[in-house]
């Protein structure tokens, strides 16, 4: 009698601990939970992902494939109470950074998880690094919790291969010329290309990797790429080009210099030059005005005015040839 008393007793503080005494639980700031009752995650009716506005970033195709149901989600807070059929799965939103050359499959890859490797569209391979920030996606933790095994390492995976097949393709937009008509940089070279135009490929990245929380219910909030390595043999090559650029660069410019001085001092002198003529044709100008003012006056004003005039030369003059009629 008394075993089976011991059994009944500890079969009741067992239960106590195992089902009463962690019945009741809580959710973090920075925590999200999904509630399983018999295995099967509480739903929001009959809602899909694909009915959502996560579902706007997929094909057609794509919202067959990535088709996961709308869960409850648990907000922070508590203490909630859960009964022994069912099972609480909480998950960390806050937003987290990572190697983007990191992989989770396999520690010792890509350098250690230090430089991603990729092959440029003129056959160069170079090295990528930088950094990755994600975070949980609230609005679909079925794909992250029940969809996907290892949600992380497809994102990765997705990532990479987005990242070097734009790598292999890229090609940089012509040139624009600068206010001389000197276009201001080497253009061409797959390596320089890339690395004046890492912004551009880090907002490829980002639109590209949109799908990822509809995907694998993990949003990728920004790429940071912040460096393109070649071999050292190609970057000693392309220092020389970029030193002969720059030295082209310097000579156009001290040329255009030189001509655009040329050009002001010759508009200069032409300013110069107009300005003589005209002081030059304002007295004429005058004494036209003058001489059309004294014809008008009078009968005999001109004639008297050339007479005056004729005198004042008499006076100045040392000799005379006068006409004298036969």
């Amino acid at each position: 009698m008394s075993v089976l008393i011991g059994i009944i007793v500890g079969f009741g503080a067992w239960f106590v601990l195992r089902y009463v005494l962690t019945a009741f639980y809580t959710v973090d700031q920075n925590e999200r939970a999904v509630k399983t009752i018999f295995g099967r995650a509480e739903r929001l009716g009959d809602t899909m992902t694909a009915d959502s506005a996560l579902g706007e970033t997929l094909t057609d195709e794509h919202k067959q494939r990535y088709n996961y149901p709308m869960v409850r989600v648990i907000p922070p807070g508590g203490p909630y109470l859960k009964w022994p059929w069912e099972r609480i799965y909480k998950v960390s939103v806050a937003t987290q950074t990572i190697n983007m050359a990191y992989d989770p499959d396999d520690p010792n890859a890509n350098s250690r998880g230090t430089l991603l490797e990729a092959v440029t569209k003129d056959q160069l391979n170079t090295g990528l690094t930088g950094q990755i920030r994600y975070r949980v996606a609230e609005s679909n933790l079925y794909a992250y919790l029940f969809g996907v095994k290892q949600p992380i390492s497809h994102v990765m995976g997705y990532f990479v291969s987005v990242l070097r097949e734009r790598i292999a393709s890229f090609e940089a937009p012509p040139p624009a010329p600068n206010a001389e008509g000197e276009i201001s940089n080497v253009s061409g070279v797959s390596i320089n290309d890339l690395r004046k135009n890492l912004r551009d490929l880090n907002e490829h990245m980002e639109r590209e990797c949109a799908t990822s929380a509809a995907r694998y219910g993990i949003i990728l909030d920004a790429s940071l790429i912040t460096g393109i390595d070649p071999p050292a043999e190609v970057e000693v090559a392309l220092a020389a080009i970029n030193t002969a650029h720059n030295q082209v660069s310097s000579d156009i410019s001290l040329a255009q210099a030189a001509a655009d001085q040329k050009i002001v001092q010759s508009k200069r002198a032409v300013e110069i030059e107009t300005l003589n003529a005209q002081a030059e044709v304002e007295p004429l100008v005058a004494l036209a005005d003058q001489l059309q003012a004294l014809k008008k006056s009078g009968k005999g004003a001109l004639q008297s005015y050339l007479r005056n005039v004729r005198l004042r030369l008499f006076d100045h003059a040392e000799n005379i040839v006068r006409e004298v009629e036969s």
